[in-house]
């Protein structure tokens, strides 16, 4: 049984200019930037468990949109499996915690190299196709 987790692709448009960012959490446990995401509670629905870790994670509240692909892979030796969603940042504002230390707002291109992970790059193809600016 894969170990079930859930987060979203975190969006605004910027304050400056309009245009599209995106959100990535950097975690010093992992030295990695991904999507704000986490691990399921026991009987917690997966959209309210992506919610709440974004929230946790970022400080923001969301409201969420499309659901995005799951992503499979292995995690300490156990297959793990993470449904996302779009969701637009709406209210709130960033504090350092005990899991994510740096948040970056950035346009969709440099969201995409700054991403560790490759699987977690195709996240970002998949919500700009979503919002249909792709």
């Amino acid at each position: 049984m894969p170990v079930q987790a859930a987060g979203c692709v975190l969006w605004r448009r910027s304050p400056a200019d309009g245009g599209l960012e995106l959100c990535l959490v950097h975690r010093p446990k992992y030295d990695d930037w991904s999507h704000p995401k986490g691990k399921l509670k026991r009987d917690e629905d997966p959209l309210a468990a992506a919610l709440r870790e974004v929230h946790e994670e970022t400080g923001y509240r969301a409201t969420p949109g499309t659901r995005l692909p799951t992503v499979d892979y292995e995690a300490n030796g156990r297959p793990k499996q993470v449904r996302y969603w779009a969701a637009e940042a709406v209210s709130g504002a960033f504090a350092p915690n005990d899991e994510v230390d740096r948040l970056l707002w950035l346009p969709p291109p440099a969201a995409r190299d700054r991403l560790t992970q490759p699987r977690d790059r195709t996240l970002v193809d998949a919500l700009l196709h979503v919002l249909h600016l792709a």
